[in-house]
């Protein structure tokens, strides 16, 4: 029988504890951010009560939610996420397209992103950024003899993305479209993808990108906006202003 004790030195971590301390500090830097951005707003408003640290309490509950998360999903094996890595995808999958059925999805503010659970709502497009690393990952594995050839390894892997690509471009959501789709490209390149297969695979979506930025006036407000949010500091330029005072501060 099998017994499993707690080592005190074990030989090789089970986790990056570099990349986890990068994180709880991005973690903790946005906090202060969040703190720092909102405190005047806060202390302003009657909806918070006049309570300055309304913003920094409700983000603190939701970050020692995200930390709970964390660390449930540590404690499962990496060969169990193996193994369900192309049912979630698929799953999530099916939520891009739940969003888009009148009475299900949510729309705020002329986006279909959201379904709602009555007490919280559900973007799935960001529960995609997951399920794409998952996927992508479980990907490169299975298909790693072939992954040099354009039809064996390349071609199913953009088919899958370019359904997703819809999905997401109907809600609209082009900022989860441009992380996926860079996420999902880059994880098989180091995986072992062709470089002039990638070389092109790069140009196609820089192409592809330009042309739905250009083709949509708000999609080129959002990228003019991002370049200087000093135009519109209390608008679209609203978030990266504040964020920048942040930093300042």
């Amino acid at each position: 029988m099998a017994s499993y004790v707690f080592a005190q030195n074990p030989p090789s971590a089970e986790y990056d504890r570099s990349l986890a301390w990068a994180a709880l500090l991005l973690a903790a830097g946005g906090l202060v951010m969040v703190y720092s951005a909102s405190i005047e707003t806060a202390a302003a408003s009657r909806f918070t009560g006049h309570n300055y640290a309304y913003f920094l309490l409700r983000q603190g509950v939701f970050l020692a939610a995200a930390l709970i998360a964390a660390l449930l999903v540590f404690l499962v094996p990496v060969r169990a996420w193996e193994r369900a890595a192309p049912w979630l995808f698929v799953g999530t999958l099916l939520m891009l397209v739940m969003v888009l059925v009148p009475g299900i999805g949510r729309e705020v503010n002329g986006a279909r992103r959201w379904i709602s659970l009555r007490v919280f709502n559900v973007q799935p497009s960001e529960l995609m950024k997951l399920a794409v690393v998952l996927y992508a990952a479980d990907y490169t594995v299975r298909k790693h003899a072939v992954l040099k050839s354009f039809r064996k390894g390349l071609l199913p892997m953009l088919a899958v993305m370019l359904i997703v690509s819809w999905l997401l471009l109907r809600e609209p959501d082009f900022g989860a479209l441009v992380v996926i789709a860079i996420t999902a490209f880059g994880m098989i390149f180091l995986g072992g993808m062709n470089g002039r297969h990638f070389a092109l695979l790069v140009a196609m979506l820089a192409l592809g990108f330009a042309g739905l930025v250009l083709s949509s006036p708000y999609r080129m407000q959002r990228i003019f906006g991002f370049m200087d949010p000093w135009s519109d500091p209390f608008g679209g330029g609203y978030q990266l202003s504040h964020a920048l005072i942040a930093f300042g501060r």
